[in-house]
């Protein structure tokens, strides 16, 4: 006789012993090299590109497997290659480098008491920078922290960002917000949350309205790897589904939430993509540090989404080079041999190889477009600075925080401020 698929006797043997829990701890300590191999394992090219009205069951293998279009050897292959024109490449290369010199620059900053606070996303250019090319005036991004690229690459003014670090006579949000928490919303950027996981629900809510209304603009939703474990999450996958709101649903997976390694928050699971499958929704896992495979499944997404097919649910592998913010020392919980261990390399100079192997550019041009990009970031800054920093300019009146609440000012209010003496 067995029970379960074990004989009977086996489960006799375990009958009354105390239950237990996995405790989960880092996958390596500082001092030890990770194992990235099963993200190298996945060769440029292998995956299919389905079509876009395929159901979600149909697709299990894209949410396990690792969707790339660049080779090692910068060559762009498979069917998820869209054959970009050079043209568009090199406009994506100058918006990942500007990016990433703005990140440069504002964290110099930081360590000079110009601003209190910045994070970074050094490595995760290519995520932002080559999905908001796939998007189209009036759709709108319910962001992070980390992804300052989609208003880079939509043209945002640096002076502004700039001026919202610093939080100066110039910050379009008054001074209001923390460092890094922008908001643009003729951008397509909604106000970004400390509160980790909203945007995901907002983002379906947003959409939902904007089918409700008879628009045409689709959201797309951010969440990290850590703050999928959030319940948020998970009821935005419900209402998505249910709905089938005109919504991307994006997992950027940069292997640390914080100090904590991703296996924790993605637990048993083969991957955070595979999610989707409890929820019927189709589901991909892609190369982030590949701008090619970016713009090709964020395109694919966008255009399922457009055409009244549902959600889609899209994990970005990538890896966070940076510490996790200004106030983070990451060699105190991973090790220092991690970077040079990655098997994905750098988003931007994978780019500019393959630009390179297309005959689109070539190192003296590169040069030059380096001296654009820091000269461009280099006159920004000096124009937001000359509205003032934290560490020098004008200070604000402390009346201003009874100002930009409410449009009317309650009484209660009123009454505060009357008694502050303004």
């Amino acid at each position: 006789m067995t029970k379960g698929g074990r004989a009977d006797n086996e489960v006799a043997a375990r009958d009354g012993e105390p239950l237990t829990l996995v405790m989960p701890g880092p996958v390596v300590r500082p001092g030890q090299r990770p194992d990235f191999s099963h993200y190298g394992a996945f060769a440029p090219g292998a995956f299919r590109r389905p079509a876009v009205d395929d159901s979600a069951e149909s697709m299990v293998d894209l949410a396990t497997g690792l969707i790339r279009v660049l080779d090692d050897d910068g060559n762009a292959v498979g069917p998820w290659n869209l054959n970009l024109d050079a043209s568009s490449l090199r406009e994506g290369l100058r918006v990942m480098m500007l990016t990433r010199e703005f990140d440069r620059r504002m964290m110099i900053d930081q360590r000079q008491s110009k601003t209190s606070f910045y994070m970074q996303c050094t490595g995760e250019e290519a995520i932002a920078c080559a999905f908001q090319s796939a998007l189209r005036t009036g759709d709108m991004n319910f962001p992070t922290y980390r992804q300052q690229g989609l208003l880079v690459a939509a043209g945002y003014p640096l002076e502004l960002m700039m001026s919202q670090v610093y939080s100066n006579t110039m910050d379009p949000l008054h001074g209001r917000q923390m460092p890094v928490f922008y908001s643009a919303r003729e951008y397509g950027f909604f106000s970004i949350s400390g509160n980790l996981a909203t945007q995901f629900v907002q983002g379906v809510g947003w959409a939902m309205a904007s089918a409700l209304t008879g628009g045409s603009a689709i959201a797309a939703a951010w969440i990290g790897d850590g703050a999928s474990a959030e319940t948020d999450f998970f009821s935005a996958l419900v209402m998505a589904s249910t709905y089938r709101a005109p919504v991307i649903l994006n997992i950027v997976n940069n292997q640390w939430a914080i100090s904590t390694n991703e296996a924790v928050a993605r637990g048993q699971a083969p991957s955070f993509a595979a999610r989707g499958r409890g929820f019927g929704i189709p589901a991909l896992r892609v190369d982030g540090n590949d701008y090619l495979a970016v713009h090709a499944v964020a395109s694919w997404a966008a255009e399922r989404a457009r055409a009244n097919l549902g959600p889609t649910l899209v994990e970005w592998v990538t890896y966070r080079t940076a510490a996790h913010s200004s106030s983070d020392d990451p060699a105190s919980y991973r090790s220092a041999d991690e970077p040079s261990a990655w098997p994905l390399g750098d988003p931007i100079e994978r780019l500019a190889k393959h630009l390179m192997v297309l005959g689109a550019l070539d190192e003296s041009q590169l040069a030059t477009l380096t001296e654009q990009v820091e000269s461009e970031v280099g006159a920004a800054q000096l124009k937001a600075e000359s509205f003032g920093t934290l560490k020098d300019g004008p200070k604000p009146s402390p009346r201003e925080i009874f100002e930009d609440v409410f449009k009317t000012m309650p009484e209660s209010l009123a009454s505060q401020e009357r008694e502050a003496g303004y």
